[in-house]
């Protein structure tokens, strides 16, 4: 069964296709700045990478350009687009409508226009896909899979605010939590690492990326994570702020004059470890300076893991400890610093690093714990994009589609 997986932003279009009965990729690609100047199309196979640089006015022509370029007779993986038997989307939020994966209806596309307002720079775009694919697809079956329903099975303790309770009632304004398509693939294939039964586990998940959040899940759920009402709370991030005193932005609106736009701007493009450093909010940067003596740098890695460890702590305390803990997102899997670092001083938790592992651990499932570690220490990345054909397979076999 070929399934086409698509992940819509607001001027790019990545897909994947899978022989998902193989769990293989036949192609992947992205097309890039759609609607701006410079639009193009990378799309990549075993054989061949190939590059188009063309006009690409909407989400429209962009899903177009994907589908000819996929059955292309030169550099092509299928014959034509009728072996395309499902889609499958990233959705960001679903709200409390959603607490699993989702065919794709009139009922669920009003759901998700309602749900615009909690993530207005995303769903959007997500709309957009599932649009363009009904378009030109319309009789092929699609399949919404949220970054948000993994964390639907948290308690209301953990998901509620100290807010006036009519907020939540009449708003909705509560914890979210995010990148849980990546929870769910890491904590899942961490279990199954470790030889212990998912619905009987311990797992404490860190998606470390340009976008960071960490994750309590036991026995199968998600209990806690760090991001809330929207992708900016909790860890430091590249230039996002994560926790700060609420307080904070209303001194800045009353003293500085600052208006509601540029504090958001502020606190999510110009916060994080770029803010702190003055440098980057790429880890590589960073690291790179902060061997060089650059200060701030060093300062900059210093928050963000010490800000990490601290989450840890707070999840063994909400899970009772824990069997596992795995990294994942660009830096979980590449930073061999921020590991290292952000777990240190835990071996009283029984949580102890192999350090000659965790300094070659990159970009590959590596267990970096020592011998005498009771926490295994996992190195995993992350598969967003085979959660989404799984899910969007195992739905359209059970409606009939």
């Amino acid at each position: 069964m070929i399934i086409m997986v698509l992940n819509c932003g607001s001027s790019s279009v990545k897909y994947q296709l899978f022989d998902i009965k193989k769990e293989e990729v036949l192609a992947k690609g992205v097309v890039e700045r759609i609607g701006l100047d410079g639009s193009r199309l990378k799309h990549m196979t075993e054989k061949k990478d190939v590059f188009i640089e063309r006009e690409i006015n909407d989400h429209d022509e962009a899903i177009e350009l994907i589908i000819k370029v996929l059955s292309d007779e030169d550099y092509g993986v299928i014959e034509n687009i009728e072996e395309i038997k499902a889609v499958g989307h990233r959705v960001v939020h679903g709200g409390e409508y959603f607490t699993e994966s989702s065919l794709i209806t009139e009922e669920v596309m009003q759901r998700l226009e309602e749900c615009i307002p909690l993530a207005p720079l995303h769903n959007p775009a997500n709309i957009m896909g599932i649009k363009a694919i009904k378009k030109i697809l319309p009789e092929i079956p699609q399949v919404a899979v949220f970054d948000t329903s993994f964390h639907q099975s948290m308690p209301d303790y953990a998901y509620l605010y100290a807010l006036p309770y009519e907020l939540y009632e009449k708003r909705k304004i509560r914890r979210y939590g995010f990148h849980g398509t990546s929870h769910r693939y890491v904590s899942k294939r961490a279990a199954e690492l470790a030889k212990l039964d998912y619905n009987q586990a311990k797992i404490i998940t860190a998606h470390l990326g340009n976008g960071a959040s960490i994750t309590a899940i036991k026995n199968g759920k998600s209990v806690d994570t760090s991001m809330g009402y929207t992708p900016l709370e909790g860890l430091v991030m590249g230039t996002r702020s994560g926790d700060l005193d609420p307080a904070i932005p209303v001194a800045l609106l009353r003293e500085n004059r600052m208006n509601p736009a540029s504090i958001d701007n502020l606190l999510n493009k110009k916060s994080g470890v770029l803010g702190i450093s003055g440098i980057s909010s790429d880890m590589r940067d960073l690291e790179k300076a902060a061997s060089k003596g650059e200060d701030r740098a060093k300062l900059a890695l210093t928050i963000y893991a010490y800000r990490l460890k601290k989450y840890i702590g707070a999840y063994l305390a909400v899970l009772g400890g824990a069997d596992i803990i795995a990294f994942t997102g660009g830096i979980g899997e590449n930073s061999s610093f921020i590991r290292e670092k952000s777990l240190e001083g835990l071996e009283f938790f029984g949580i102890i690093l192999n350090k000659e592992k965790n300094e070659k651990a990159r970009k590959k499932e590596v267990d970096i714990s020592a011998k005498d570690s009771k926490v295994k220490i996992l190195v995993i990345p992350t598969n967003e994009e085979l959660v989404i054909a799984r899910d969007t397979q195992e739905i359209i076999e059970k409606e009939g589609k």
